[in-house]
């Protein structure tokens, strides 16, 4: 997908390399913002998705592509960034069942949307988007409208741009009301390549995803309800 002129205003994207980033990051480009790519290794045990991201960032011919290290295993408190076993298959539906899966990484949202803020007023970018999705991640406290809404409320009260009048912040989330066959729908109607993604959070050493973690079985079940095939690699597929 070919970048937008640069005359036209920018967006700073989230970009993790996973399906809805990509999807979000399309969204932003088909109106008509230039998108600038922010990537942070946090930590995550599933950090072949900085590959993806690169890959996504190429696919997307982006303005410009940061990856950043900030590392929050020095915290842990999540399956994703500490020496706890990631749920799979049964004990992952139980886990979404239950309410604030082990998978949540400790205000990981709010600490990338910072990060995402920072560069956005250096850029003078007052659109910042991210592949949030309330429907297949309800679990998830910062992936919910009222955490964005607050968010964008703090962003135009804590930046210097913001306080100063020089643009209006805004958090985009386009695919937040949407479900994963929907999300997949829209991006093949953008032209997107979802073999470049990757979205297991416990993938094997080869980057092959588990097909059975939460992620992976949410992504078949999209592809799946959508009529389409899933590209990625698994090492099964339960779904």
């Amino acid at each position: 997908m070919a970048s937008t002129s640069t005359s036209n205003p920018k967006a700073l994207i989230l970009l993790s390399g996973g399906l809805d980033s990509y999807t979000a990051a399309a969204c932003a480009q088909s109106q008509g913002f230039q998108g600038y790519g922010l990537t942070v290794l946090y930590g995550q045990r599933h950090d072949c998705e900085i590959d993806a991201a690169r890959r996504v960032a190429q696919a997307l011919n982006l303005a410009e592509h940061k990856i950043i290290q900030l590392d929050l295993r020095l915290f842990g408190g999540s399956a994703l960034t500490a020496d706890l076993e990631v749920p799979k298959a049964e004990s992952a539906q139980a886990e979404v069942s239950a309410g604030i899966p082990i998978t949540y990484v400790p205000a990981r949202n709010t600490i990338l949307l910072s990060l995402a803020l920072g560069w956005a007023e250096v850029l003078g970018a007052f659109d910042i988007f991210i592949g949030v999705n309330a429907v297949d991640y309800s679990g998830y406290p910062d992936c919910r409208p009222e955490f964005l809404q607050a968010f964008e409320k703090l962003a135009n009260l804590a930046t210097s741009a913001g306080v100063q009048g020089q643009g209006k912040f805004r958090i985009h989330a386009p695919l937040v009301s949407l479900s994963k066959a929907d999300i997949i729908r829209r991006g093949v109607a953008l032209g997107l390549d979802y073999s470049l993604t990757h979205s297991c959070y416990d993938p094997d050493e080869k980057g092959r995803a588990c097909g059975l973690c939460d992620s992976c079985r949410l992504r078949l079940k999209g592809f799946r309800d959508a009529g389409l095939t899933d590209p990625a690699v698994y090492i099964q597929r339960d779904v």
